[in-house]
């Protein structure tokens, strides 16, 4: 901050120089901008006269050019950074006040940096320097399973991008205790920093947290690795064990009838590369999920039926009961018994099932709301209900573009791909629900202590019908499809 006046020769000057002398001041610290949002570059004249009369220029110190210039009355951005075309302004009726701070608009990460303020009249100039640091928010924090080791252990990766500066990532246990990092990885671009740390976990009955913090900001991601992953692993490698085991046993078989004359070190030779086969498949779980999804589909798989007398009425069911939509207007019907879904844009499956496992498949492509599971015979269908277990549903959600498991207390889903295509697998006897993306064959969230005894049935849905007692209706017409294949 400084300021410097002329000083008149003249009696009658210089008693009018004084009454224009005023310092030009600034923030001590430095002002913090978010980018994406607006920021003000505060400045002021002391004492508070007006500088409408006055030239304010605004330029960057590092590069000497103009960042915003008001000279005779008007705003003369000719010679403007072209980066801050149509993002500065200055208030009149704050320079009236004697105030000249900047509006900078839609902050960019390259706009941090020190400006000055320079304000000058016919006798008098001062200037200050305000100093800007921009902080870019990234995106939330995604984890992703990698597989397991040979000794157990889970690899679990957490990676976010669009921050700045440097953030700093950490895991951390239920407990809040900090996990050290395996593998770190940061990056720097236009866009800012993404980071990347992996980490091996040897606990099943744990919450494990990734956390991505700067000086003001912090997003966090949660992982139950109880619910999630070690038990969808461990479903995984029993089916796959299965293939593998007829695999062997197939191989075996043909091995005896088509060469009996094979030795004993032959026999070794193919045992051993039938059991690196083996350990190949167990190293990833994106090796396993599709075989297991193909072995859910050829020996699992049900034929799904829409149960159009258990649709609410503003739900229209195809005629072959493979596709329900919103049809956004009341449909004429008159049953309204307990069967019917009354207040939640729901429809069951015509068939239920009470023992073994069964598979499903339904296509939630270009639908923005919808729900997805299972739900119990004597489930409550009426008023404004809240799907979770406790009311006997087992279900995934899309709203507001973002996905949720639906359990007592809902749990938000950090998912790599949007979801096209949902398979839904119940192991009846085992009391298992798990939900897999099958066109990226990734897994989704599993329900691992469901009380199951009663009958199950498919169920989906499009949202709710009220929304603080004022009917809604989802516009988006695209339907749910039962997919057979």
């Amino acid at each position: 901050m400084k300021f410097i006046c002329l000083t008149l020769l003249f009696v009658s000057g210089f008693t009018d120089s004084r009454s224009e002398q005023y310092e030009v001041l600034g923030p001590a610290d430095p002002v913090f901008a978010v980018a994406g949002e607006d920021v003000i570059l505060p400045c002021f004249i002391k004492p508070s006269i007006s500088v409408v009369d006055m030239r304010v220029e605004w330029f960057r110190l590092d590069r000497k050019d103009s960042v915003h210039l008001y000279e005779d009355h008007d705003d003369r951005n000719t010679d403007q950074i072209q980066s801050y075309r149509g993002r500065t302004k200055l208030i009149l009726q704050e320079l009236q006040r004697g105030n000249a701070s900047l509006k900078l608009s839609t902050v960019q990460i390259s706009d941090e940096g020190s400006y000055r303020c320079f304000v000058q009249s016919e006798s008098c100039f001062g200037d200050a320097t305000v100093v800007v640091s921009v902080e870019a928010v990234g995106r939330p924090p995604v984890i992703t399973v990698d597989g397991f080791d040979r000794s157990g252990g889970l690899h679990l990766q957490c990676e976010s991008a669009g921050w700045y500066p440097e953030p700093d990532l950490e895991w951390l246990d239920s407990e809040g205790v900090s996990l050290s990092s395996e593998t770190t990885e940061t990056h720097r671009n236009t866009d800012g920093f993404s980071v990347k740390h992996t980490i091996i976990v040897y606990k099943s009955n744990n919450e494990i947290h990734c956390r991505v913090k700067l000086r003001h900001h912090m997003l966090e991601t949660l992982i139950n690795t109880t619910n999630n992953i070690f038990i969808s692993w461990r479903t995984s490698v029993i089916l796959i064990s299965v293939i593998v085991v007829l695999i062997v046993i197939s191989g075996i078989l043909t091995a005896g009838f088509a060469h009996k004359n094979r030795t004993h070190k032959q026999l070794q030779d193919e045992h051993r590369k039938t059991q690196h086969e083996r350990d190949q498949l167990l190293q990833s779980q994106k090796s396993i999920l599709p075989k297991a999804v193909a072995h859910l589909r050829r020996h699992a798989s049900v034929n799904v039926t829409l149960d159009a007398a258990s649709a609410h009425p503003c739900l229209i069911v195809s005629d072959d009961g493979k596709q329900v939509r919103d049809g956004n207007r009341e449909v004429d019907r008159v049953d309204r018994g307990k069967h019917r879904f009354n207040a939640y844009l729901g429809v069951l499956g015509k068939d239920g099932f009470s023992s073994r496992s069964f598979y499903f498949e339904v296509q939630v492509k270009d639908q923005t709301v919808w729900d997805l599971g299972v739900a119990r015979e004597s489930s409550n269908r009426s008023d404004k209900l809240g799907l979770s277990p406790m009311k006997g549903y087992w279900t995934v959600r899309r709203f507001n573009e973002r996905y949720w498991a639906l359990e007592n207390t809902s749990v938000p889903l950090s998912l790599r791909v949007e979801p096209q295509r949902i398979g839904v697998f119940v192991d009846y006897d085992e009391s298992f629900v798990s939900f897999y993306e099958v066109k990226s064959m990734s897994h989704i969230y599993s329900y691992t202590d469901p009380s199951f005894n009663e009958k199950l049935y498919p169920c989906v849905g499009l949202g709710y019908r009220w929304d603080y007692n004022i009917p809604v209706c989802n516009y988006n017409s695209t339907p749910l499809i039962i997919c057979d294949e």
